[in-house]
């Protein structure tokens, strides 16, 4: 086993309060792709700036070893002094990297480098900030929620980058499928302490629960004891003195250790209000369009939303989900085409950008809209303290302005919100932005269980395949056109409808070629066979295609050769494409000239007897 190249040892920490890091300890070996889970709150982030170098614990040893280059992806990059987002990724690289790996990453983020950081959105900084950790190929590399802001396509080749990066990593992400697809290795921080399992996400779930049950069943033993020695202590035999001593100290420890037992954190204790049940047909759309100048947000797009209905959105950054979310709940009028809205709706909705939140609100004033201390949850009274600890907020924090809590607290504030106020109509904006794995767990079943009807925009593959009964996405996610086709199903589901209708376009593109070649050949054949010989283009084209195809395996050859390179990718992405697609259009050209040459060959053959 490879040395470690980042060890934490017994790090402790707090912050006024409980300790947020108790002993916690992390291992990074070279290759190591490590995700870093646990609840909103218990020190993720902290621990990830210990091992970047960012603060210092209050005790505990950090080993860094000394040659190893370390970059952490910041959660709001500071673009002071740059004019462009390519200075600032540049920024980023040691004397010995190649300036080309910034050009690549920013062409497969989708930014030209040309930007002003001034004027960037939320996504596009989180993009530039990517750019900049990435372009060096960091013996560490430490991502705190990279795919925040990130659309679908980014994400999937954000994965397939992660998987093959020489860096060792850290990640911390809410993302299941992307934790999934690129972690092997797993280390759990849970009530200040961390444990570790040499397995990827997938199997971190499982194995937590198991944990979390030795230690309810080694609690339950422990308070059995108790139980044993307060007898004991009771009825027993008194004579010894210095042996019951003893044991009365232990029964104290024991007390001691029973009573200073944490158990892990609870979840959130929440459902939907219920409300009035909306009509049947909930949203009708009749081939409605947008336009924004000369871009078409949407082509003409009909849909009969009904009642219980769970449909996602989903597509790449600015393809037009929030307007046409928009347009289908009546916030925005079609350039043409009609909609119509059922009967009953109540309609609530969590915006992706937290509009609704005022910082400056305290926690108790939000969720009661400022009407005392009590709030009217499903016909009954509760005091704002008690609905709060719902929501794993304590009755300290009623006061506490919302500017003072971190970005999963917000959006778990919200949902306390929306989930307190009648509705039949769930709008969900990225509504998984933030949350920890406990609370996606969570809002999942509110949305799978919910009784009216719910439009929902996620980037979040997993929760999108758990909870939605169909999805909408652009007909041309690569290019989108503004057509929108709904599919049944999940996302998975649609990507397999998709895979194949493309599967069957290309049958039948290569059944019509087929049919085209067939009767070619037939037609020369008849002609050849009216005439008993050959005619002169067939002859030149017997006698010259040997050396076309020699010619034409000597380019392959070369380019073959070429592509060899293990380093040609990596230095010049844009010549390995280009060199692919040349060699691929000449051995279609090669094929097609060995088939024409058999079929003369055997042509000939048959005219000389």
């Amino acid at each position: 086993m490879a040395p470690p190249i980042l060890k934490l040892d017994d790090i402790h920490l707090s912050f006024g309060g409980a300790p947020l890091l108790d002993g916690a300890n992390f291992q990074l070996e070279p290759g190591d792709r490590v995700c870093l889970v646990g609840r909103n709150g218990s020190g993720k982030s902290t621990l990830m700036k210990i091992a970047a170098g960012m603060l210092e614990p209050q005790s505990g040893e950090v080993f860094r070893h000394p040659s190893a280059t370390v970059r952490y992806l910041h959660q709001a990059p500071d673009f002071e002094g740059f004019s462009t987002v390519q200075a600032y990724a540049e920024a980023g690289l040691g004397p010995s990297d190649d300036p080309y790996r910034v050009a690549y990453l920013l062409e497969h983020l989708g930014l030209s480098g040309e930007e002003d950081p001034k004027n960037l959105s939320g996504g596009e900084a989180r993009r530039a900030a990517l750019a900049r950790v990435m372009a060096p190929e960091p013996d560490i590399l430490l991502l705190d929620e990279p795919t925040n802001h990130l659309d679908l396509p980014t994400i999937e080749w954000l994965e397939g980058e992660l998987q093959k990066t020489r860096s060792s990593l850290v990640l911390i992400s809410h993302d299941r499928r992307f934790l999934e697809k690129v972690s092997t290795a797993t280390v759990w921080l849970d009530r200040g302490q961390s444990r570790r399992l040499d397995r990827g996400f997938a199997h971190f779930e499982a194995w937590r629960d198991q944990v979390l049950e030795a230690e309810e069943l080694e609690q339950h033993k422990l308070g059995k004891a108790i139980e044993r020695e307060e007898h004991w202590l009771r009825y027993g035999v008194t004579a010894r003195r210095k042996r019951n001593m003893r044991r009365l100290g232990e029964l104290q420890q024991m007390r001691a250790d029973y009573r200073g037992h944490k158990g892990p954190q609870g979840t959130v204790q929440a459902s939907a209000a219920d409300a009035r049940e909306s009509g049947k047909l909930v949203i009708e759309a009749d081939k409605i369009t947008k336009t924004y100048g000369e871009r078409t947000i949407v082509a003409p797009f009909s849909i009969r939303v009904h009642r219980g209905d769970c449909i996602g959105l989903v597509g790449p950054n600015g393809a037009g989900k929030t307007t046409l979310l928009k347009m289908l709940t009546g916030q925005l009028e079609p350039d043409s085409g009609t909609i119509r809205l059922g009967t009953n709706l109540d309609i609530a909705t969590l915006d992706q950008k937290r509009e609704d939140l005022n910082l400056d609100d305290t926690l108790a004033h939000y969720l009661t809209d400022g009407r005392g201390e009590n709030l009217l949850v499903n016909g009954e009274q509760r005091h704002v303290t008690g609905y709060m600890k719902d929501f794993l907020f304590q009755p300290e924090q009623a006061r506490t302005p919302i500017s003072s809590l971190s970005g999963g607290e917000r959006a778990r504030l919200m949902l306390a919100r929306i989930l307190a106020r009648p509705s039949n109509l769930l709008i969900l904006d990225e509504p998984t932005n933030d949350l920890d794995i406990e609370t996606l767990d969570l809002l999942q079943e509110l949305v799978s269980g919910y009784a009216g009807t719910v439009i929902l925009v996620s980037h979040d593959r997993d929760f999108l395949d758990r909870t939605v009964t169909s999805t909408i996405a652009p007909a041309d996610p690569e290019s989108p056109d503004g057509r929108w086709i709904e599919y049944a199903g999940g996302y998975s589901d649609m990507l397999a409808q998709r895979r194949g209708a493309a599967e069957e376009r290309r049958k039948a593109e290569k059944a019509e070629k087929a049919k085209a070649a067939d009767s070619a050949p037939a037609a020369s054949a008849d002609g050849a066979k009216s005439k008993g010989k050959l005619s002169y283009k067939q002859k030149f084209a017997l006698e010259n295609l040997p050396k076309e195809m020699a010619k034409s395996e000597a380019e392959i050859a070369k380019r073959e050769e070429r592509m060899a390179d293990p380093n040609l990718f990596s230095k010049d992405p844009a010549a390995f494409n280009k060199l692919a697609a040349e060699l691929e259009k000449l051995r279609d050209g090669l094929t097609r000239m060995e088939e024409e040459w058999l079929e003369l060959e055997m042509l000939r053959e048959e005219l000389e007897g």
